[in-house]
């Protein structure tokens, strides 16, 4: 049976994240995609993921098994992830209280960003639209605001193009991912440079979303915006400003959340944008 192991609903202290990726993900994973692929050399898989595992930190883990996955997968890129894709457990349908578990996915997230840019690993073809497949579909189930980074950094423009189209998506953890994945300082992730310097290529995004009828959505457009003050107060300030006019509660609480960071540095303009969107 298909399934992900059971994990802390939170990080707990003293317990490293990285456990998440130990053993029991490493044989589960091996169970799972042998479930959907018979001819996968399960033992021969633990063995080679599990060398020197103990060793590595949670993303360092997540890429280790991502790379000793592809030896064991076919070849070419998309056969492989549409192994992967068909081994997934079915789609969350809460937005929150998932915990720890969903990290479990965070190899197939690696899979995608390392293999699924590069016709290379493609057999000479473009894998765009499969790795847009895979992490619509991963998106789901865990995250996938880490590996949309790449194809962000190399094809910023075809990949926006993408997330504009599934702003109106009926699944909230996609119309989040529009979001979250674009921040332009996502912790734990590398940063988008283009988006660092540039912002305005994703505010229609979170022009759109600003107003999701859920909080998991909007709590990302306020990460976001907060993301952006870092660099550009003065644009967010504005922003801000104009999203008040006719603002609903939900929309005045985002504005409070985006200013934040400013507002605990005494910032006037943030104060006093905060104090109005109340």
């Amino acid at each position: 049976m298909i399934r992900i192991p059971d994990a802390p609903k939170s990080i707990q202290k003293g317990v490293p994240l990285k456990n998440v990726l130990g053993k029991e993900a490493v044989d589960c994973l091996a169970q799972n995609i042998s479930h959907v692929h018979p001819d996968f050399s399960a033992e021969e898989f633990i063995t080679a993921a599990m060398d020197k595992l103990e060793h590595l930190e949670f993303n360092e883990r997540g890429l280790h098994i991502a790379k000793v996955l592809r030896e064991y997968l076919p070849q070419k890129y998309e056969k492989a992830i549409n192994v992967i894709l068909a081994s997934l457990t079915p789609a969350n349908t809460e937005t929150e209280g998932l915990g720890l578990a969903v990290l479990f996915y965070h190899p197939h997230s690696f899979f995608v960003a390392e293999y699924g840019l590069d016709e290379q690993f493609n057999e000479g073809e473009d894998p765009f639209e499969v790795s847009m497949k895979a992490q619509y579909e991963l998106t789901k189930r865990s995250t996938a605001e880490f590996s949309i980074r790449p194809f962000l950094i190399q094809k910023q423009e075809r990949t926006l193009a993408r997330l504009k189209e599934w702003l109106s998506d009926p699944d909230p953890h996609v119309r989040r991912l529009c979001s979250e994945g674009t921040r332009p300082r996502l912790p734990w992730a590398p940063r988008i440079p283009a988006l660092v310097a540039d912002p305005t290529p994703v505010f229609p995004i979170l022009e759109t979303l600003k107003n999701d009828q859920v909080l998991y959505v909007r709590r990302s457009v306020a990460n976001h915006l907060g993301d952006i003050a870092k660099d550009h107060p003065e644009i967010v300030f504005s922003l801000c400003e104009k999203w008040l006019v006719d603002a609903t509660k939900e929309v005045k609480w985002l504005i409070r959340h985006a200013l934040r960071y400013h507002a605990k540095k005494q910032n006037k303009i943030a104060l006093q944008i905060r104090a109005s969107a109340k």
